[in-house]
């Protein structure tokens, strides 16, 4: 027990900001966004230690001081500032090639047989399931209004 006081005692403000540099470290491995919470109270801490008397900064003063600061943080990292987990993009199916192609018109490649068939959209031929009962054959004006199982999910335009 007296080791481990003896380290509290000796606590400087470089621990601080190396706690806070490790910390940030995982952070940016891990991607949580919960330490880097952590890692602003312990880089708090140690302004903390620069502004405070020495009295009152000893190591108690600092535990203290650092498990409020981080608890603080945590809790209003996932209230107040929950929205910087989400991503916002401006370009929702930039990575979704199928949700990106509703809307799209073209034509019947092939007879749908079991509202199965294929399509022909630009230059390029899709496999397609019917979205609806209607019979579709080769010609005929499609839109494209999904997809499902890798294929395009369409109806008569």
């Amino acid at each position: 027990m007296d080791m481990v006081i003896g380290f509290l005692e000796g606590l400087t403000i470089w621990h601080w900001i190396g706690l806070g540099i490790v910390l940030l470290a995982i952070e940016v491995a891990v991607g949580t966004f919960d330490l880097l919470w952590v890692a602003a109270g312990a880089f708090l801490t140690a302004a903390f230690m620069l502004i405070v008397p020495a009295p009152i900064n000893g190591w108690e003063g600092q535990l203290t001081f650092f498990g409020v600061v981080a608890i603080l943080f945590v809790l209003s990292g996932r209230t107040l500032f929950k929205g910087l987990r989400t991503k916002s993009t401006s370009h929702p199916n930039l990575n979704d090639r199928f949700a990106s192609m509703v809307g799209q018109r073209g034509e019947a490649a092939t007879n749908f047989d079991m509202s199965r068939g294929k399509v022909k959209l630009g230059d390029t031929v899709w496999l397609a399931l019917q979205s609806d009962d209607a019979v579709i054959v080769e010609g005929d004006a499609i839109v494209v209004t999904g997809s499902e199982q890798g294929m395009l999910k369409i109806r008569l335009a």
